[in-house]
């Protein structure tokens, strides 16, 4: 049982890590299902976005790279402006989203992901668009959105994605600004936990670590499939198909 929920875990992970549909509220419906002892679900969430991490890396290491080399780039100061209200409403609100790991308010976040991503399927529809360059403001409030994203259900890719198209922006770049700005949210999501875990001297796995092995190599390669798939869906903007997925799941939770 517990080969099979790592197994699963990894994939759903890899998955939906990228595709609008909130890892984090996926993960927490297997929780539910499978009902394994592993120690701090969340410790666990966080080590298998560092595998979707590395997808990430992967797919866009010249962005990466070229991010690095220019510290001080306007590209590069975007992702750190969008970055503050993401690191400010999680601190302020961290009771709040590790009680909302416990699934109470799972049903509605999904489906108020589905909603959202309808809403960016209408605004993607309209004819002759005029697409308008991200700005520090942008990133801003594709930042705080981000932050709100910690709630498992709502999905930090398409709550992203939709708020960037929202502001204007043309869907791939949204998409690919969505992308890059997890990998500095999921490291000091990661340090930031093991501190804490530390800290209060809190069991943070129980499990077998291959297991855990297993589920991270599972997610990295799935992650790198669903980030492929994003790609694409920016460029043909078919985020109805997520909503109405969503909006099923949404139902669906509320009977587990």
């Amino acid at each position: 049982m517990e080969f099979m929920y790592f197994l699963l875990l990894g994939i759903v992970q890899g998955l939906t890590e990228f595709l609008p549909v909130s890892s984090s509220g996926h993960l927490v419906v297997l929780d539910k299902i499978f009902k394994v002892e592993i120690g701090n679900f969340l410790f666990v969430s966080i080590i298998l976005h560092v595998a979707t991490l590395f997808s990430v890396i992967i797919v866009f290491w010249k962005d990466v790279l070229e991010l690095a080399k220019h510290p001080l780039s306007k590209k590069t100061l975007q992702i750190v402006v969008a970055c503050v209200p993401t690191c400010i409403i999680v601190v302020l609100f961290k009771s709040f989203f590790e009680s909302a790991y416990s699934g109470a308010y799972l049903g509605v976040c999904f489906m108020a992901t589905a909603i959202l991503l309808m809403v960016t399927y209408f605004l993607t529809q309209k004819q002759n668009i005029i697409y308008k360059h991200n700005t520090y403001k942008k990133s801003f409030v594709i930042g705080a959105v981000q932050g709100l994203a910690v709630l498992p259900g709502i999905s930090r890719s398409g709550s992203t994605i939709s708020a960037g198209v929202m502001l204007g922006l043309n869907p791939d770049k949204a998409t690919n600004f969505s992308f890059i700005l997890s990998i500095p949210i999921i490291l000091a999501s990661l340090v930031y936990e093991i501190f804490s875990c530390i800290k209060q001297s809190t069991v943070i796995f129980t499990s077998n670590i291959l297991y855990l092995v297993l589920a991270f190599g599972m997610a990295m390669l799935f992650g790198l499939i669903a980030i492929k798939i994003m790609k694409r869906l920016a460029k043909t903007k078919k985020y109805y198909i997520f909503s109405i997925y969503l909006a099923i799941l949404a139902i669906v939770v509320c009977f587990i």
